[in-house]
């Protein structure tokens, strides 16, 4: 008896899993956070929770509540549909947010009462909703519509109209040919029920805020004779009412961007890009302007960095916001008389979605390399994490390590990456290498969570993830570095990393693969025209021939402002197709993939670099994910994506991993 009690202890205090290495059907147990936002009383954060269904394969968004002190979570709705965009009436009555739910044939408002029961609908519109926002008084709400046929979804099972475009920007991914349906603003009186239409015209009005009276609203438009030909964006104010006439508060001929009124009432702080011309390498500064016009004044001045959207203290003497920096991104304040910026967080992590809260309590969402966004609360210079959404997830794996280093690329320019090193691999020895590049090219590879690295790392690679010229977090004139000249100084720095793990004795030399998805699928293809040493590569919605997008894709306004137009400047675009045109110099066995209804990098991109190798007898495979768009939603499509790539690499990349000589189990 004595022994079976002591084999029974020994039974019970063993934990109830045991740690594994991250696999791609782990997808169906990983969450998103989204959207934080604080209560007016600054007791509740509402947040929204994205959990895949497996049975209906697909995502289901949840709208969640968590205590100040972090001691109390809620999940306030649980429909067959999804909730997104929580809102808090300033009064402290409602939390509202928009949904599709139950009857609702469109998107429409729903509102839950502080004290509890269930939600009702607050409008009943025929057509949808896209954004909204409180006034400071409770007692309206702007609506963000855009044109719509009300008769549109009765029509579903019927022969659907021809699209008639005259637009010079007339596609885009995710919302696919474009007519002249424009966003427009709508005031509904939340006691009458009555909606009045504030903007009309030919032309977009989106991200609209109220000033603190609750009289106007402050929104961003392009009213320039022909918005789709340039990047200009204004800030406008109007009258909060039907038929009033919006006045236009910014005149710079570039982007002006996300208003925010100063407590006050007598300033609006915005993002302001910094060049005149239209530029997708350009790093917006925070700019604030007077209410009655005027030059504005740049707040930031003294970053050089990326700025995101600008939120004002309480007492309206400091603006925050979140910077990018080096593969960091935190929380910033700068001081608008003196311009002086100080860091509010630190360390090796990532915050975004800044949210202010009474009596100087903010709230933002937040990121490491081991734990995916969640939501924390910030006071003084103290960041605490709210919620744990993502514990179950993480519980049972074992993750690579995370660590930054610094190579020099051949021309001298100092690069920053990461490395990921699976969990159970030696330290003193080398191993094969993926060299995974992040799309943009103006994003950057961060100390935040990266689900395709962890998995490539548990396969038992090394994984390179490099911030080449073209990135963020460096500056602008290291994003800049690329303009007009795709493929070459990126090359350089992908390649200056890879040699450098290659001499630190890190990387096997002989076992190297290579691959990313979008911008990063592009420069797949531009690095296995120039180097041979890949074993294999993944090329995600890439392209190499660039004069076959022009039309194709989304990008013509950019191309021919940072190219020209290819019938004039051919030798510019013939050079930059050069993976395509230098095609017999492609020896490693590619990976092909693209989303069926990408208009970002359109199926032809892939499709003519697996036809090339096709011809010339080069291993190769082409995926398409029906209905997906550029980034691949549905949950099986990427549990099937991640697949792929551990079998591609596995198969021609020799690597000890995929025959188990790396024991990755405790």
């Amino acid at each position: 008896m004595k022994s079976f009690i002591v084999l029974l202890l020994a039974v019970l205090t063993l934990p109830s899993y045991s740690q594994r290495s991250i696999q791609p059907s782990d997808v169906y147990r990983l969450k998103s956070v989204n959207d934080p936002q604080i209560s007016p009383d600054g007791k509740w954060i509402a947040y929204v929770v994205s959990s895949p269904d497996s049975a209906k394969d697909k995502y289901d968004s949840d709208i969640w509540m968590v205590s100040w002190d972090g001691k109390e979570s809620i999940q306030l709705t649980s429909s067959p549909e999804s909730e997104s965009t929580p809102r808090w009436s300033p009064d402290g009555k409602y939390l509202t947010f928009l949904s599709s739910r139950y009857d609702a044939k469109t998107s429409q408002i729903w509102k839950m009462d502080r004290r509890g029961g269930e939600a009702s609908k607050l409008t009943s519109l025929k057509v949808s909703i896209s954004d909204y926002d409180w006034s400071p008084d409770s007692k309206k709400i702007v609506l963000v519509i855009k044109d719509q046929d009300p008769t549109e979804s009765e029509e579903k099972k019927k022969t659907k109209k021809p699209i008639a475009m005259d637009r010079y920007h007339f596609k885009a991914d995710g919302e696919g040919y474009l007519e002249r349906k424009r966003n427009h603003l709508y005031v509904f009186d939340v006691m009458t029920q009555k909606l009045d239409t504030v903007t009309s015209g030919d032309f977009d009005n989106n991200r609209p805020v109220w000033s603190p009276d609750s009289r106007q609203l402050a929104f961003v438009s392009n009213r320039t004779v022909d918005a789709d030909r340039n990047g200009n964006t204004d800030i406008w104010v109007v009258d909060a009412k039907q038929g009033a006439t919006a006045k236009l508060l910014t005149k710079w001929v570039d982007a002006d961007d996300a208003p925010m009124w100063s407590p006050d009432g007598k300033s609006i702080a915005y993002l302001k890009s910094r060049t005149p011309e239209y530029d997708i390498y350009d790093q917006p500064q925070i700019a604030v302007v007077s209410i009655a016009g005027g030059e504005p004044k740049i707040i930031s001045a003294k970053v050089d960095r990326d700025m995101s959207a600008p939120v004002w203290s309480n007492d309206g003497k400091s603006i925050l916001t979140t910077m990018a920096d080096d593969r960091r991104m935190h929380v910033v304040s700068f001081d608008v008389a003196s311009q002086e910026m100080k860091k509010i967080t630190s360390g090796d992590r990532v915050f975004r979605f800044l949210q202010r809260g009474p009596n100087n309590r903010w709230v933002a969402l937040s990121s490491d390399v081991h734990t995916p966004y969640e939501v924390y609360g910030i006071e003084g210079t103290t960041a605490t994490r709210l919620t744990h959404v993502h514990d179950e997830f993480l519980k049972p794996l074992m993750l690579a390590s995370v660590e930054a280093f610094n190579s020099k690329s051949k021309d001298g320019t100092d690069v920053g990456s990461l490395l990921l090193w699976p969990a159970g691999a030696p330290k003193n020895k080398k191993l094969p290498l993926i060299l995974w590049i992040h799309g943009g090219p103006t994003g950057q590879d961060d100390f935040s969570f990266d689900l395709i690295s962890q998995l490539h790392a548990a396969n038992g690679y090394a994984v390179a993830n490099v911030n080449y010229r073209g990135s963020n977090g460096r500056g602008m004139q290291y994003s800049r570095a690329i303009y007009a000249d795709w493929g070459n100084k990126e090359v350089m720095d992908l390649l200056g990393a890879v040699d450098h793990l290659i001499k630190e004795g890190k990387a096997d030399p002989d076992r190297l693969g290579v691959g990313g998805w979008s911008y990063g699928g592009i420069l797949t293809d531009y690095i296995t025209a120039a180097d041979t040493r890949f074993k294999a590569a993944a090329s995600g919605a890439g392209s190499a021939l660039w004069f076959s997008l022009y039309g194709a894709d989304q990008y013509t306004k950019q191309y021919e402002a940072e190219l020209g137009v290819p019938w004039k400047t051919k030798d510019k675009w013939m050079e930059l197709s050069s993976p395509f045109f230098n095609i017999e110099k492609v020896k490693t066995p590619t990976l092909y993939m693209v989303g069926e209804k990408d208009f970002n990098v359109p199926a032809i991109g892939g499709e003519q670099m697996y036809q090339a190798l096709k011809s010339l007898g080069v291993p190769t495979e082409f995926v398409v994910y029906p209905n997906q768009f550029h980034g691949i939603r549905t949950p099986s499509y990427q549990i099937d994506r991640y697949t792929r790539y551990k079998d591609w690499f596995g198969k021609y990349i020799d690597n000890p991993k995929m025959s188990g000589a790396i024991d990755t189990k405790k």
